[in-house]
């Protein structure tokens, strides 16, 4: 019989259930057995990428950004008690699915919630430190008190000094096993000819989704190349529209998005660190649109500019004039990492 393994990706966005995907398909090549636990657009998306998995639904975090960015951090301390009480809610679900399923480990990719004193139990996250302005000492200090809980933290980038996350996922100061399993990314790059200028990648929670797609959607309309626009919208049929010079779809799966990345000249994204593992491992050149008051977001954004990979500018600030000067930028290149699965694994 295979152990069964439970993976649980936190439904914030869609990065986390993405960056899963390939953890999923290697505990299947392993000759495990993943059961797949989340909420929201993150099961959904996981649940078109493997139908004939298991899945469980865990009770939602129900979080969402401000509208503005000066109130980003008093939305999400307002939110906190909700939080909490999703946490010892997944804590109550967890305890009774590793009994009724059989569950040999847990991989869980920032769900607090998702762990048992009973099997080994991972947390998957790139933030040792939790960036949040001046209260950076505290949300690092909550995040690594609550981490602590699990077994070992996989770290999804490598040791080294030349690295995708920067400050955010390497510091000292954590007090738990912590193993850097080098990034992680569901793509293969291909080396095909590009068929448009640009791609629009969205994702993450409302309301700021919604108003960076009208945003670029607005701009974008000026522009005369070719743009296919993603919103990120994770819905039952995947819908395709045209629009003057643009395809808009609803969402890709794994194998559509791939091709497209890959025969795109340009992305538009979110600096969201799953979509810079994804952009990396496929060589892309990148614009980003940090999301407004998202610390992490902000640092990954100004660190990748500094360092002269992709241009970033603030979601008031973008115009379709940006698409030239982003092209002066290098692009994302991929690290030469093989991960070794078996060995990680072998926890279980």
């Amino acid at each position: 019989m295979k152990k069964r393994i439970l993976v649980a990706p936190l439904n914030w966005g869609l990065g986390h259930a993405t960056r899963c995907i390939s953890i999923i398909r290697a505990l299947i090549n392993e000759g495990l057995l993943p059961i797949i636990a989340s909420d929201g657009a993150a099961l959904t998306l996981l649940q078109k990428e493997f139908p004939t998995l298991s899945f469980i639904e865990l009770p939602a975090y129900h979080v969402t950004y401000a509208k503005n960015k000066k109130n980003f951090k008093l939305k999400l301390i307002k939110d906190a008690p909700k939080l909490l009480k999703a946490i010892k809610a997944e804590r109550k679900a967890i305890k009774n699915i590793v009994k009724t399923h059989c569950i040999s480990g847990i991989i869980s990719d920032n769900r607090y919630g998702v762990y048992s004193e009973k099997v080994p139990s991972v947390f998957i996250t790139h933030q040792l430190n939790v960036l949040s302005g001046y209260t950076t000492w505290l949300s690092t200090k909550i995040h690594q008190k609550m981490t602590k809980k699990f077994d070992v933290c996989w770290v999804p980038d490598v040791e080294d000094d030349i690295n995708l996350s920067g400050k955010l996922g390497h510091t000292d100061s954590i007090k738990m096993p912590t193993k850097y399993i080098g990034p992680l990314s569901r793509f293969e790059g291909k080396s095909t000819k590009p068929h448009n200028q640009i791609l629009v990648l969205i994702s993450g929670p409302e309301p700021q989704r919604t108003q960076l797609e009208e945003k670029l959607f607005s701009e974008l309309k000026k522009h005369s190349g070719k743009v296919v626009f993603v919103k990120g919208v994770m819905e039952k049929e995947q819908t395709i529209e045209a629009s003057g010079n643009m395809m808009v779809y609803n969402f890709m799966t794994t194998e559509l998005l791939e091709k497209t990345i890959n025969e795109s000249e340009l992305v538009i994204s979110r600096s969201g660190y799953t979509t810079i593992m994804d952009l990396a491992k496929l060589n892309k050149k990148a614009l980003f649109i940090p999301t407004p008051g998202q610390f992490e977001q902000e640092y990954l954004a100004k660190r990748l500019t500094k360092l002269n990979l992709v241009l970033s500018c603030n979601q008031n600030d973008f115009t379709a004039e940006k698409i030239k000067e982003a092209d002066q930028f290098s692009g994302l290149k991929a690290f030469e990492y093989e991960i070794n699965y078996e060995e990680l694994f072998g926890l279980f």
